[in-house]
């Protein structure tokens, strides 16, 4: 579990987060909503520790970070699996080589115990066959699952999504989306994802948090968004045709 108390930062005499609360939970996939600007990649990258905050505490497993030793915090990388908005694979490695960068970097596995690790990953992604191939024989989807497969093979507590689905048609969003979904729920994972996608929000969306101008303006699922009458949210979900409609199909029933 992640447990956010308070959080504010800002850059120079700007403030971005005004003091948010949140917890996000195990086995829940809880994605983080609002226009550009509203302070949604901030409040991530605090909680990834690559901003730290000017007010409040994060916790990990009931343990702040400020109160975490060194070996804790390293443990702590290793707990947290990382899906960038653009895979962010490395070009010059393989499919192999880019999945097994973390086991390189954080454990002292053997080559022959990283390399079944990296097959056990690949083979749930369905990316089976594809360790010798270079990111740029790869489709946007594939990148996608090689950028999935390389955040989960430290067998995370943890995982973060930035944009997963940026760049990607509907239909390999929705492979994703479910991708994501399924891993969260067989392992266990306390998931947070960064999202503009609202097919996400609806489809995959068990808590919700929505945020403007650097607070958290709103909190439910994506049931509740259909029900819901914060003028805020309904103006950010609802700016397309199609989800007024169903908005009102839904009011109706």
């Amino acid at each position: 579990m992640i447990e956010v108390k308070g959080i504010q930062k800002g850059f120079g005499d700007t403030p971005v987060l005004k003091g948010i609360d949140a917890v996000f939970e195990p086995s829940i996939t809880s994605l983080i909503i609002g226009q550009s600007g509203s302070g949604k990649t901030v409040f991530l990258k605090t909680m990834l520790g690559l901003h730290q905050p000017d007010e409040g505490t994060i916790s990990f497993g009931g343990k702040t970070t400020e109160s975490m030793t060194e070996h804790e915090k390293r443990q702590l990388k290793q707990d947290i699996g990382m899906v960038f908005q653009g895979a962010a694979l490395f070009d010059s490695l393989t499919v192999e080589e880019n999945v097994m960068f973390p086991l390189k970097m954080f454990t002292k596995q053997s080559k022959e115990e990283m390399l079944d690790r990296v097959n056990f990953v690949l083979k749930r992604v369905n990316l089976v066959n594809s360790n010798h191939k270079f990111p740029a024989e790869l489709s946007g989807g594939m990148q996608k699952r090689v950028a999935i497969a390389r955040a989960i093979v430290t067998k995370p507590k943890y995982l973060f999504c930035d944009e997963p689905n940026s760049g990607l048609d509907p239909k390999t969003a929705i492979v994703i989306d479910n991708l994501i979904k399924e891993i969260t729920d067989e392992y266990e994972i306390t998931t947070v994802i960064n999202t503009h996608d609202m097919n996400s929000v609806m489809e995959i969306g068990e808590k919700i948090i929505f945020l403007k101008d650097g607070l958290k303006e709103w909190q439910g699922t994506s049931d509740d968004i259909f029900k819901t009458d914060n003028e805020a949210v309904v103006d950010f979900v609802y700016s397309s045709n199609l989800f007024k409609k169903v908005r009102k199909v839904y009011l109706e029933e």
